[in-house]
């Protein structure tokens, strides 16, 4: 069970959303029996420190960093991370082979996300002790593979848990990770209607509005798709790369979006990451609400099946 190896009360694990995941959100998520995950992004070293230390202030359960191998302080944040040991180290965008022997001996789980599964094989040779198993569904960067096509062929793949990730929202979606062979999963789009999440309140409000067709990815023609709001920049950004302008030429529209989204709440101009399952977000209220939603949910729809002489 991902519960035992993790240290946690519910296998939910808090998606590593940058400039979302904070401290506070993070604590809340491990107070409430999930794993909350502070987002390294594009912190450095010494900003890091400073949200691990609050985390350590705010909760006494496990709580995780995950780490964007693409962060030019990668090295000083795993050195770091290394000497101050946390639960939980997630990566994304690379590969942690470099770090994942020091982390593991000061007791550090490491769980790389996945887009996969070549790649959760190859996590799985360098030592990881499971893989986030992340569909398109998701929000933020994404892979090409749907969650309900890619968990169950990474879980066929790797002989360690498999965590699901990508349009999951409530009981139902939880429950299909499940069957698909998850130990668990991670969720990010339902926490950023919490009170504990410090997005802006139009960020929230655009959640709560958003239905089945409100997301779009960009990114693809270069290499790096992003889900996020439709909205004034994505149709740009779009329009832009339909034109076959360059990588340098789109990063001009795109550079701060996220924060622009997060911080000021420009909801037009700025990069509003969410998954494809916020139409069925509809809930404001406490990290602790919306997971014991979740899992309540969860165990109700198990009845569900007992209607089905298989």
């Amino acid at each position: 069970m991902i519960n035992e190896l993790l240290g946690i009360k519910y296998p939910i694990i808090q998606g590593g959303m940058a400039n979302i995941a904070t401290a506070s959100l993070a604590a809340a998520v491990s107070n409430a029996g999930g794993l909350g995950l502070i987002a390294g992004g594009a912190l450095t070293p010494d900003e890091l420190k400073v949200q691990v230390e609050k985390c350590r202030s705010l909760t006494d359960k496990p709580f995780g960093v995950n780490v964007m191998l693409m962060n030019p302080h990668v090295p000083e944040i795993m050195k770091y991370l290394i000497e101050n040991p946390v639960a939980v180290v997630t990566t994304g965008a690379g590969n942690p082979a470099l770090y994942v022997e020091k982390l593991k001996e000061n007791g550090t789980k490491v769980i790389p996300v996945v887009a996969s599964v070549a790649l959760a094989k190859m996590m799985q040779r360098c030592g990881a002790d499971a893989v986030i198993a992340e569909g398109c569904e998701a929000g933020g960067h994404i892979g090409e593979l749907t969650t309900m096509a890619l968990v169950p062929q990474v879980v066929d793949a790797v002989n360690i848990p498999v965590i699901a990730a990508g349009g999951i929202a409530d009981g139902r979606g939880f429950n299909a990770a499940i069957m698909l062979g998850a130990a668990g999963v991670q969720i990010g789009t339902a926490f950023l209607t919490a009170d504990e999440c410090p997005v802006h309140e139009n960020y929230k409000t655009a959640v709560l509005k958003a239905n089945d067709t409100s997301t779009t990815v960009t990114g693809r023609t270069l290499g790096s798709p992003v889900r996020a709001l439709k909205n004034q920049m994505t149709r740009e950004c779009l329009r832009l790369e339909k034109e076959g302008m360059s990588q340098e030429e789109i990063e001009k529209l795109t550079i701060g979006s996220l924060r622009r989204a997060v911080l000021e709440g420009d909801t037009q101009n700025g990069s509003v990451m969410m998954g494809q399952i916020a139409g069925i977000c509809k809930k404001k209220g406490s990290i602790q609400s919306i997971i014991e939603y979740i899992i309540n949910d969860a165990k109700e729809k198990r009845e569900y099946l007992k209607n089905y002489d298989f």
